[in-house]
Protein backbone atom coordinates (compact mmCIF):
# COMPACT_ATOMS: atom_id res chain seq x y z
CA UNK A 1 0.00 0.00 0.00
CA UNK A 2 2.63 2.36 0.97
CA UNK A 3 4.74 1.83 -2.10
CA UNK A 4 1.28 2.40 -4.03
CA UNK A 5 0.87 5.95 -2.20
CA UNK A 6 4.12 6.88 -3.21
CA UNK A 7 3.87 5.96 -7.20
CA UNK A 8 0.61 7.45 -7.34
CA UNK A 9 0.65 10.69 -4.97
CA UNK A 10 0.59 14.15 -6.91
CA UNK A 11 2.77 15.22 -4.34
CA UNK A 12 6.59 15.71 -5.90
CA UNK A 13 8.51 12.70 -5.28
CA UNK A 14 11.46 13.07 -2.46
CA UNK A 15 15.14 13.33 -3.49
CA UNK A 16 15.99 9.63 -4.43
CA UNK A 17 12.73 8.16 -5.13
CA UNK A 18 13.48 5.64 -7.64
CA UNK A 19 9.98 3.74 -7.71
CA UNK A 20 7.12 3.89 -10.10
CA UNK A 21 5.84 6.81 -11.26
CA UNK A 22 2.48 6.64 -11.28
CA UNK A 23 -0.87 4.08 -11.39
CA UNK A 24 -0.03 2.69 -14.42
CA UNK A 25 3.94 1.95 -14.09
CA UNK A 26 2.93 0.25 -10.49
CA UNK A 27 0.22 -2.00 -11.45
CA UNK A 28 3.77 -3.39 -13.72
CA UNK A 29 5.32 -4.49 -11.08
CA UNK A 30 2.90 -6.91 -8.69
CA UNK A 31 2.43 -10.40 -9.63
CA UNK A 32 0.14 -12.70 -9.47
CA UNK A 33 -0.57 -14.03 -5.76
CA UNK A 34 -1.48 -17.61 -6.58
CA UNK A 35 -3.86 -19.35 -9.55
CA UNK A 36 -6.86 -18.09 -10.97
CA UNK A 37 -10.50 -19.10 -10.15
CA UNK A 38 -9.77 -21.15 -7.34
CA UNK A 39 -9.56 -18.91 -4.00
CA UNK A 40 -11.72 -15.52 -4.08
CA UNK A 41 -9.26 -12.30 -3.07
CA UNK A 42 -10.72 -8.94 -3.36
CA UNK A 43 -8.21 -6.48 -4.84
CA UNK A 44 -8.46 -2.48 -5.44
CA UNK A 45 -5.89 -3.12 -7.83
CA UNK A 46 -7.49 -5.57 -10.22
CA UNK A 47 -10.63 -2.81 -10.49
CA UNK A 48 -6.96 -0.68 -11.44
CA UNK A 49 -6.35 -3.03 -13.74
CA UNK A 50 -9.72 -2.82 -15.33
CA UNK A 51 -9.12 0.76 -15.36
CA UNK A 52 -5.91 0.82 -17.37
CA UNK A 53 -7.51 -2.17 -19.91
CA UNK A 54 -10.42 0.11 -20.96
CA UNK A 55 -8.52 2.65 -21.42
CA UNK A 56 -6.04 0.81 -23.57
CA UNK A 57 -8.67 -0.58 -25.78
CA UNK A 58 -10.72 2.74 -26.03
CA UNK A 59 -7.74 5.34 -26.20
CA UNK A 60 -9.90 7.63 -23.72
CA UNK A 61 -9.37 7.88 -19.80
CA UNK A 62 -12.51 6.10 -17.50
CA UNK A 63 -13.31 9.42 -16.58
CA UNK A 64 -14.15 10.47 -20.23
CA UNK A 65 -15.93 7.44 -20.31
CA UNK A 66 -18.11 7.73 -17.43
CA UNK A 67 -18.91 10.92 -18.32
CA UNK A 68 -19.87 10.32 -22.05
CA UNK A 69 -21.68 6.69 -21.81
CA UNK A 70 -23.09 7.54 -18.04
CA UNK A 71 -23.13 10.65 -16.40
CA UNK A 72 -24.10 12.62 -18.57
CA UNK A 73 -27.01 10.27 -19.87
CA UNK A 74 -28.57 9.32 -17.35
CA UNK A 75 -30.11 12.61 -15.80
CA UNK A 76 -27.19 13.29 -12.90
CA UNK A 77 -27.32 16.01 -10.78
CA UNK A 78 -23.74 17.26 -9.71
CA UNK A 79 -20.84 16.26 -11.65
CA UNK A 80 -18.68 13.46 -10.13
CA UNK A 81 -15.03 13.61 -9.54
CA UNK A 82 -12.27 11.05 -9.46
CA UNK A 83 -9.02 10.75 -7.59
CA UNK A 84 -6.02 11.12 -9.98
CA UNK A 85 -2.15 10.34 -10.03
CA UNK A 86 0.44 12.67 -10.22
CA UNK A 87 0.45 12.46 -13.94
CA UNK A 88 -3.33 13.18 -13.79
CA UNK A 89 -3.95 9.18 -14.36
CA UNK A 90 -8.35 8.87 -13.13
CA UNK A 91 -7.95 6.26 -9.96
CA UNK A 92 -10.06 3.27 -11.11
CA UNK A 93 -10.11 1.34 -8.11
CA UNK A 94 -11.71 4.24 -5.81
CA UNK A 95 -11.49 7.90 -5.14
CA UNK A 96 -14.99 8.25 -6.70
CA UNK A 97 -17.14 11.21 -5.42
CA UNK A 98 -20.55 11.73 -6.21
CA UNK A 99 -23.85 12.53 -4.61
CA UNK A 100 -26.15 10.71 -2.80
CA UNK A 101 -28.75 10.81 -5.40
CA UNK A 102 -26.77 10.67 -8.20
CA UNK A 103 -25.10 7.02 -6.94
CA UNK A 104 -28.78 5.96 -6.44
CA UNK A 105 -29.48 6.70 -10.32
CA UNK A 106 -26.54 4.43 -10.26
CA UNK A 107 -28.37 1.52 -8.55
CA UNK A 108 -31.32 2.44 -10.05
CA UNK A 109 -30.19 2.00 -13.85
CA UNK A 110 -29.02 -1.22 -12.86
CA UNK A 111 -31.86 -2.20 -11.19
CA UNK A 112 -33.72 -1.61 -14.65
CA UNK A 113 -31.34 -3.33 -16.90
CA UNK A 114 -29.58 -0.52 -18.41
CA UNK A 115 -32.25 1.77 -19.11
CA UNK A 116 -33.27 5.13 -16.71
CA UNK A 117 -35.70 8.19 -17.68
CA UNK A 118 -36.50 6.35 -21.11
CA UNK A 119 -32.83 5.36 -22.40
CA UNK A 120 -31.36 2.30 -22.57
CA UNK A 121 -27.69 3.05 -21.44
CA UNK A 122 -26.43 -0.82 -21.20
CA UNK A 123 -28.35 -3.91 -22.44
CA UNK A 124 -30.17 -5.67 -19.63
CA UNK A 125 -27.49 -8.87 -19.78
CA UNK A 126 -25.41 -6.48 -17.76
CA UNK A 127 -27.67 -6.86 -15.29
CA UNK A 128 -28.60 -10.71 -15.40
CA UNK A 129 -25.14 -11.25 -15.46
CA UNK A 130 -24.29 -9.34 -12.15
CA UNK A 131 -27.30 -10.86 -10.50
CA UNK A 132 -25.97 -14.40 -11.38
CA UNK A 133 -23.12 -14.16 -9.25
CA UNK A 134 -19.96 -15.54 -9.33
CA UNK A 135 -18.36 -18.73 -8.20
CA UNK A 136 -19.47 -19.43 -4.63
CA UNK A 137 -17.14 -21.70 -3.62
CA UNK A 138 -14.18 -19.79 -4.75
CA UNK A 139 -15.75 -16.82 -2.94
CA UNK A 140 -16.01 -18.78 0.18
CA UNK A 141 -12.29 -19.87 0.30
CA UNK A 142 -10.88 -16.65 0.19
CA UNK A 143 -13.81 -14.49 2.21
CA UNK A 144 -15.43 -16.21 5.20
CA UNK A 145 -17.67 -12.93 5.98
CA UNK A 146 -20.44 -13.22 3.83
CA UNK A 147 -21.67 -17.32 3.82
CA UNK A 148 -23.05 -18.04 0.56
CA UNK A 149 -22.20 -14.80 -1.56
CA UNK A 150 -20.37 -14.23 -4.25
CA UNK A 151 -18.84 -11.44 -6.49
CA UNK A 152 -19.62 -10.68 -9.88
CA UNK A 153 -18.90 -7.85 -12.22
CA UNK A 154 -17.13 -5.64 -9.42
CA UNK A 155 -20.76 -6.27 -7.27
CA UNK A 156 -21.06 -8.01 -4.32
CA UNK A 157 -23.76 -10.65 -4.70
CA UNK A 158 -25.95 -12.35 -1.83
CA UNK A 159 -27.98 -14.86 -3.10
CA UNK A 160 -30.51 -14.22 -0.70
CA UNK A 161 -34.25 -14.42 -1.45
CA UNK A 162 -34.53 -11.77 -2.74
CA UNK A 163 -31.60 -11.83 -5.37
CA UNK A 164 -29.79 -8.67 -3.25
CA UNK A 165 -26.69 -7.19 -4.81
CA UNK A 166 -24.32 -4.39 -4.02
CA UNK A 167 -21.92 -2.08 -4.75
CA UNK A 168 -19.53 -1.39 -2.16
CA UNK A 169 -16.95 0.71 -0.84
CA UNK A 170 -15.18 0.88 2.02
CA UNK A 171 -15.89 2.25 5.76
CA UNK A 172 -19.59 1.10 4.99
CA UNK A 173 -20.53 3.03 1.51
CA UNK A 174 -22.55 1.31 -0.21
CA UNK A 175 -25.27 0.85 -3.06
CA UNK A 176 -27.62 -2.09 -2.48
CA UNK A 177 -29.72 -3.13 -4.99
CA UNK A 178 -32.93 -5.82 -3.86
CA UNK A 179 -34.84 -6.46 -7.42
CA UNK A 180 -37.79 -8.47 -5.44
CA UNK A 181 -38.36 -5.22 -3.47
CA UNK A 182 -37.33 -2.92 -6.54
CA UNK A 183 -35.81 -1.14 -3.84
CA UNK A 184 -32.21 0.71 -4.27
CA UNK A 185 -30.60 2.42 -0.72
CA UNK A 186 -27.40 4.19 -1.08
CA UNK A 187 -25.74 4.88 2.28
CA UNK A 188 -23.17 7.43 2.41
CA UNK A 189 -20.96 6.75 5.44
CA UNK A 190 -17.34 7.09 7.47
CA UNK A 191 -17.40 3.85 9.84
CA UNK A 192 -13.83 3.90 11.56
CA UNK A 193 -12.94 0.54 10.43
CA UNK A 194 -12.58 0.44 6.45
CA UNK A 195 -13.56 -3.48 6.28
CA UNK A 196 -17.08 -3.90 5.80
CA UNK A 197 -16.97 -6.87 7.85
CA UNK A 198 -17.07 -4.19 10.78
CA UNK A 199 -20.48 -3.05 10.18
CA UNK A 200 -22.03 -5.94 7.67
CA UNK A 201 -23.98 -7.34 11.32
CA UNK A 202 -25.94 -4.10 11.10
CA UNK A 203 -26.23 -2.89 7.57
CA UNK A 204 -27.20 -6.82 6.10
CA UNK A 205 -30.25 -6.82 8.47
CA UNK A 206 -31.42 -3.30 8.31
CA UNK A 207 -31.26 -3.03 4.28
CA UNK A 208 -33.60 -6.37 4.49
CA UNK A 209 -35.87 -4.79 7.15
CA UNK A 210 -36.74 -1.80 4.76
CA UNK A 211 -37.19 -4.39 1.95
CA UNK A 212 -39.76 -6.47 3.61
CA UNK A 213 -41.27 -3.41 4.83
CA UNK A 214 -42.19 -2.07 1.28
CA UNK A 215 -43.16 -5.32 -0.55
CA UNK A 216 -46.04 -6.03 3.14
CA UNK A 217 -47.13 -2.73 1.83
CA UNK A 218 -50.75 -2.97 0.31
Amino acid sequence: MWKYSAAASPLPKPAGYVGPNGYFQYLQTVGQAGPHGRVFGYKTINTDALGWIISRVTGKAVTELLSERIWSRMGAEQDGYMTVDGLGTPFAGGGLSAGLRDLGRIGQLVLNGGHLNGRRLFPPEVTRNIAAGGDKRAFAAGYSGLPGSSYRGMWWVYHNAHGAFAARGVHGQTIYVDPKAAMVIVRLASHPKASNAANDPTSLPAYQAVADYLLAKP
